[in-house]
């Protein structure tokens, strides 16, 4: 009888700044222009996209940015940012090569354990209409559709789970 082993995910904290973690934020980036504008980005499109909505502060003491390995290849990355009594969930991404084997499950555990350790007491978090998968995942994951709390131009569904 052969047993196969599944690679396991393993989540570090990282700056935003660092190569790794610039590399994935880009790609996330890219992902969402592509994915809003229903065609390829045009030139600078993803570096304006990521001068207006910068991940620098995805770091101490604002927040946090996880990058996810999956058997040692880099994968995916998620971000929060402390608010006084919530956490803001952002930049959750996976690697397409990655996808299907549970690392938005981890990435959302991770951060959650993140969260709780921060005295969190929930997470929110806005997507948009066309991010179907996304909001899929949240569902799946306890987090519920409440009312707007933000007024971002790409904000079309929010959802909150409670941490306690």
């Amino acid at each position: 009888m052969t047993s196969t082993l599944r690679p396991t995910w393993v989540t570090t904290a990282v700056r935003p700044d660092q190569p790794d973690a610039a590399l994935l934020l880009r790609e996330y980036m890219t992902e969402m222009v592509v994915r809003y504008h229903r065609r390829p980005a045009l030139p600078g499109e993803v570096d304006l996209a990521l001068a207006d909505l910068p991940s620098d502060d995805l770091t101490d003491p604002t927040g946090l940015l996880l990058l996810a390995h999956r058997g040692g290849d880099l994968a995916g990355c998620a971000g929060l940012r402390w608010q006084p009594d919530w956490a803001e969930l952002t930049r959750v991404f996976i690697r397409p090569a990655h996808r299907g084997t549970g690392g938005g499950g981890a990435l959302l555990a991770a951060v959650e354990q993140r969260a709780r350790e921060a005295g969190m007491d929930r997470i929110r978090l806005d997507t948009r209409n066309d991010l179907v998968e996304a909001r899929a995942l949240y569902a799946r994951h306890g987090y519920v559709e409440i009312p707007a709390f933000s007024l971002g131009p790409y904000a079309e569904h929010w959802f909150e789970k409670r941490l306690r």
